[in-house]
């Protein structure tokens, strides 16, 4: 697939890899500062961290599984992450079948607790990634996209010679961040390609998907009543809301980050509990009210003055809904051998007839065009 508004031309790339490879040389050679916009700055920073630890460019990468012990422990406190990330993981395997990218989740230590994804296992390198067990912290394999996600706390993107070692600069990831219900990371998302076309478009995809699993897992939280909030003009009921769960005191039991950005009070891990009527300007007993009725959305006051929609349901209500979301989402899921078909089409056409520069710009093999349309070479 060739998306020309936003892959990276053969001329950018090519011009790309060059200012990776001299920023290399600079930083991990010569040991001299940068020009600002070399390269992105957190990838200098992730160097400088990695020779401060006393690692090598040129030394081989070992793919270090953590104990048997830390891994019944990392299960243990992983299974509600994994549990909450699977459908979302399934999903996101469509977005990138024809891409040659697969996803891997870790913990917030960088530790490998899933992957998904067209994983070729009779490839050492994507193998050794994707093992459950894996410690991929920037201490053990060096600059990553999962430890720069896990360091910077945002999405990132990271091509081929960013990463700090040789070995690993036959890969290209973009990875986000996941945040829990009270608002600490506890993990993060990555989608890695080998020796692929880089595609940066994949830290919006990232982002979203990360966001949509850290939305699952709060539903999963036992709560009394979830709170979907937006600004007024918008509509309530998609992955864009703020999500905020509370008990049946009406304390807050877990939200979302998009919910911790709209809501003042909700911005930082606090230690302390927090009470709905401490952010909103409204007795908590309305919004409880208010999940009630048939039209359960409502106007909400904030102490700061500005007002959100909202719209209050129990459990049982959200896990309705949700469900008709997903039987809609599942609809319009075409099969993977009709997505694969199409694109390569589309790919061929763009090139206009030209199969071989169609297959270059999917990242494929001339005879895999051929055989993926069933037509003689």
């Amino acid at each position: 697939m060739k998306n020309t508004s936003l892959s990276i031309k053969p001329n950018d790339a090519a011009a790309r890899l060059n200012r990776i490879a001299q920023a290399r040389r600079a930083v991990l050679q010569e040991h001299t500062l940068l020009p600002v916009g070399t390269i992105t700055h957190w990838v200098e920073q992730s160097w400088q961290r990695c020779l401060g630890l006393g690692l090598r460019p040129q030394e081989r990468v070992v793919f270090d599984r953590v104990s048997e012990q830390q891994m019944r422990r990392t299960a243990e406190s992983n299974q509600q992450l994994v549990q909450a990330a699977q459908p979302i993981l399934l999903q996101l395997g469509h977005a990138i079948a024809n891409t040659r990218y697969f996803a891997i989740l870790t913990n917030a230590n960088g530790v490998v607790v899933d992957a998904s994804g067209a994983i070729d296992r009779s490839d050492s390198r994507a193998d050794n990634i994707t093992r459950i067990g894996t410690d991929l912290s920037e201490r053990s394999v060096g600059t990553t996209a999962i430890g720069a996600a896990l360091a910077e706390l945002q999405p990132v993107w990271l091509h081929r010679g960013e990463h700090f070692f040789a070995d690993t600069s036959v890969y290209s990831c973009a990875g986000a961040p996941l945040f829990g219900p009270d608002g600490s990371c506890i993990g993060m998302l990555d989608l890695t390609g080998i020796e692929t076309i880089e595609r940066p478009e994949l830290k919006h995809l990232a982002s979203q998907s990360a966001q949509r699993i850290e939305n699952a897992l709060l539903r999963s939280q036992a709560h009394r009543l979830l709170l979907r909030l937006n600004w007024p003009g918008n509509a309530l009921g998609s992955e864009a809301d703020g999500l905020l769960a509370l008990d049946a005191d009406g304390w807050i039991t877990g939200a979302n980050q998009i919910a911790r950005q709209m809501v003042p009070g909700l911005d930082v891990v606090a230690p302390a509990r927090v009470h709905a009527s401490e952010v909103f300007g409204i007795a908590c007993d309305l919004l409880f009210d208010a999940a009630q009725r048939h039209d359960a959305t409502l106007e909400i006051p904030l102490w700061s003055g500005l007002r959100l929609r909202a719209l209050a349901l129990q459990p049982a209500q959200e896990a309705r809904s949700f469900a008709v979301a997903q039987q809609a989402t599942q609809a319009n899921i075409r099969p993977l051998k009709d997505i694969e078909t199409s694109l390569i089409l589309r790919a061929v056409e763009q090139a206009r007839g030209n199969v071989a520069q169609a297959a270059q710009s999917l990242g494929i093999s001339r005879a895999t065009v051929y055989r993926k349309l069933g037509k003689p070479k």
